[in-house]
């Protein structure tokens, strides 16, 4: 049968008829991009691919019959559901999904961090994703001590914890909170940001610049370049900066600026964090501008200085509004919660999960307007209702996909 590209019936969700409506809308999406709703083997063949792509394992006989009944039901929600409930979509699927984000190679090869496992427990509570860059969260082994500051070794065991038979991943992970363990103020926590992992890649060294970029990277599937505008007032652009580099003025009117005058206004919202090589943990001075923020300050020393954590989104206005920003924020703020609320807010960041997943689950980018059509109502499902469900979102891709 081949596919058609019907729209998708919109739905407006509340959290009290949840599983009523995943039910429905995985069935509308099974039933309209091109699944063959017939029974037979065929939907043996289906539920088989439906789990290998969401547990990375065989299913045994008892649950791929399970689900093979639901999917032949017209309820591949349900289908989903039960290869979520393996604990290899955790263990494996999810923590490959998210360890490419914690490190500047995007390597999958690295140990179980917090970064990581903030994604696992944030999917597996249905927890809406749009808090990645803003939640006072941190996931831990409920079977040991808190995570110390300044070192790795809790994830590194939990690691090996994930590997042994009896681990559940339901009652052997709870959640904590970064302010508790880490000794942050509870404002100064931003979710993945101000994660172990995410400081030690991104806060070290450097200007703090690279938080910024690497954000959009992992979580606005965007990198500088394509939001390069040089329309945009300079006047934050800080001092180590060339106006004239290489003795050129032009280089910096037509290229520097396109990036520096919309990222230096924003990346100003971590003028307090530091990441310490030596003591190997993050540090926060509430109210006091770390000194990486004034390297090179003789580069252009009428250029800005910064003087403390607020930020400016000047990417509200001009060819950057299409970013999709919230109407219901105001566009600036101090420290770095309020710019990742800024950021997880947009319809680039809501696209950009969709399509992590949909590659992720589906093994390849959407290639026709049937894939398009169905990343955009996944897309318009996750944002619906200020849900943010990630994990709605791999059901829903696995029932798309579960026929190719």
């Amino acid at each position: 049968m081949a596919k058609t590209a019907q729209p998708i019936i919109a739905l407006i969700t509340n959290r009290g008829r949840k599983r009523t409506l995943r039910a429905f809308v995985a069935s509308v999406i099974f039933l309209t991009t091109g699944s063959i709703a017939i029974a037979g083997p065929l939907h043996r063949e289906q539920a088989f691919r439906m789990h290998n792509r969401l547990a990375g394992v065989p299913p045994t006989e008892a649950t791929l019959v399970s689900m093979e009944t639901d999917i032949e039901a017209g309820d591949p929600a349900a289908a989903a559901d039960t290869a979520m409930a393996n604990k290899h979509f955790y263990t494996v699927t999810l923590k490959n999904f998210a360890a490419p984000w914690t490190n500047r190679d995007h390597s999958v090869f690295v140990p179980l961090n917090d970064y990581t496992m903030l994604v696992i427990g944030m999917v597996r509570d249905d927890v809406p994703f749009d808090q990645i860059l803003s939640a006072d969260l941190l996931y831990v082994d409920a079977s040991q001590p808190l995570p110390a500051s300044d070192s790795n070794d809790h994830y590194v065991a939990l690691e090996q914890a994930m590997l042994q038979p009896g681990f559940d991943p339901q009652t052997d992970i709870v959640a904590s909170a970064q302010s508790t363990a880490y000794g942050l103020p509870t404002t100064a926590t931003a979710g993945a940001m101000t994660t172990r992992a995410a400081s030690e890649a991104f806060f070290i060294a450097g200007t703090n610049r690279a938080m910024f970029r690497f954000t959009m990277l992992n979580h606005m599937c965007m990198d500088l370049e394509q939001v390069h505008d040089t329309s945009i007032v300079p006047d934050k652009i800080r001092q180590d900066v060339s106006r004239s580099p290489g003795g050129d003025s032009r280089l910096f009117l037509n290229n520097c600026i396109g990036c520096h005058a919309g990222m230096d206004p924003m990346a100003q919202a971590f003028a307090y964090y530091n990441y310490d090589e030596v003591l190997g943990r993050l540090l926060y001075s509430q109210g006091s501008v770390v000194a990486k923020y004034f390297n090179n300050d003789t580069t252009f020393d009428q250029g800005f200085r910064t003087p403390d954590d607020s930020w400016t989104n000047y990417w509200r206005q001009g060819q950057n509004a299409t970013i999709g920003w919230s109407p219901t924020l105001p566009g600036a703020g101090s420290g770095a919660k309020s710019l990742g609320q800024e950021l997880a807010g947009t319809t680039a960041f809501a696209q950009c999960q969709v399509e992590k997943v949909f590659q992720n689950v589906c093994l390849r980018d959407p290639v026709d307007i049937n894939d398009r059509n169905a990343v955009d109502q996944m897309t318009a499902n996750f944002q619906s209702g200020g849900a943010y469900s990630l994990r709605q979102v791999f059901a829903d891709s696995a029932a798309y996909c579960m026929g190719n």
